[in-house]
């Protein structure tokens, strides 16, 4: 009796697409968004933190260690406690604290350090003999980047890509609390609050499967890029 109570609060199955396509939808909205600012600005962001290193091309330990620390702190409060901490960071620059505009602005201020991070890791990677045949050549430090670290750490970076992509889907499910929309919230409304088993079943089931798609895609891109 009481599991056939608990049935009735879920969505009848042949409905169940109605609910979960707009909010599949919705969800990568907010990672292709974010993804594209992460990319804009994480990028340079990698690569000034690896040749301001002491292993880059122009070594200078004060904007290094700037730019380190902000990185550092970016990576270092749990999404869902960053969120919630630029409330007001995000009211100020959207206008909101819901919906998917709102969700923007934390995934990108927790996905560029990340990504950053990740850049400079693959750029670390880089042979460093190859770099110094690109100096020998006489090309200068922004050919040197684009010719060589750029181009021989392409695997790695995509790589971080695959990687942040999938952080970021997880993000935005995260961001279903604040009622960013996706699927995260559709999970949290009707999953959660609801007792809607269904519901809670299918976000589960496509979050697993695309997943599963982006890391396939990723190694397949990785894999092609290596030489």
């Amino acid at each position: 009796m009481i599991l056939a109570a608990a049935e009735d609060f879920s969505t009848p199955w042949r409905e169940v697409p109605d609910l979960l396509l707009p909010a599949y939808g919705q969800t990568w909205v907010m990672v292709g968004v974010t993804m594209a600012l992460v990319l804009i600005i994480g990028t340079p962001v990698g690569i000034t933190l690896h040749n301001t290193s002491v292993l880059g091309l122009y070594p200078d330990p004060r904007v290094f260690l700037v730019l380190n620390t902000i990185v550092n702190i970016g990576r270092s409060l749990p999404f869902l406690i960053l969120m919630t901490a630029i409330i007001p960071v995000t009211r100020f620059l959207v206008g909101t604290t819901i919906g998917i505009s709102a969700a923007i602005v934390p995934m990108t201020t927790a996905g560029v350090p990340f990504f950053a991070r990740l850049v400079q890791n693959a750029l670390r990677d880089v042979r460093s003999d190859v770099i110094d045949m690109g100096q020998v050549s006489g090309g200068t430090s922004l050919q040197v980047i684009r010719t060589v670290q750029l181009s021989e750490a392409l695997p790695a970076l995509a790589g971080a890509l695959t990687v942040n992509v999938i952080a970021m889907i997880e993000y935005s499910a995260i961001a279903g609390s604040i009622g960013a929309g996706g699927v995260g919230n559709l999970a949290i409304t009707y999953g959660y609050n609801r007792f809607d088993h269904n519901i809670m079943i299918a976000t589960v089931i496509a979050l697993i499967v695309t997943i599963q798609i982006v890391q396939f895609a990723g190694d397949r891109l990785v894999k092609a890029l290596t030489r």
